[in-house]
């Protein structure tokens, strides 16, 4: 790491940290050329390959417009929106890729937002799905149904005292 006072090729490490809950390393160097200190930020980078083929730095404040829009006019909090943005990054990052497809990340959020708010998961599967009928909603609605009684039927089976003992 070059010295960006001097410009010196070479510095030393006094002290690491880790920030942004173990995603970052925050370290703070010194310059044995010129003895200043500065602190530098380390971060795995993490490279988006939209459908056009672009390709852009992740941002999980992408992530998180995107979830607020589909959430507009719900029960939904700033930190349930921030915390489900959080896990779809450590989704996408716990692939080990240094890129991955947009539509890994459009997976990544679904199953989230479901548990979070079912019109919000509708909202946001409309356009991510590119819902064209109203036949794609009536099949994302029976999916929503399934899916919830297959959770209910889970916690009547967990509820329910064994009657062996």
């Amino acid at each position: 790491m070059h010295c960006p006072f001097c410009r010196h090729p070479d510095t030393r490490v006094i002290d690491s940290r880790l920030v942004d809950d173990g995603s970052s390393i925050k370290r703070r160097r010194q310059c044995p050329e010129c003895g200043r200190r500065f602190s530098t930020l380390e971060t795995a980078s993490l490279t988006v390959i939209k459908r056009s083929g672009v390709t852009e730095p992740f941002s999980r404040e992408k992530i998180l417009s995107g979830v607020r829009r589909a959430c507009q006019g719900r029960p939904v909090d700033a930190d349930a929106l921030a915390l489900l943005a959080q896990r779809v990054e450590e989704t996408v990052r716990s692939s080990g890729s240094a890129e991955i497809d947009a539509n890994e990340i459009g997976l990544a959020i679904l199953g989230p937002l479901q548990e979070l708010d079912e019109v919000a998961y509708l909202r946001f599967a409309s356009v991510y799905r590119n819902f064209e009928s109203l036949e794609d909603f009536e099949a994302a609605v029976h999916q929503l149904r399934a899916a919830r009684e297959r959770a209910d039927e889970y916690r009547l089976d967990r509820d329910v005292p064994d009657s062996s003992q």
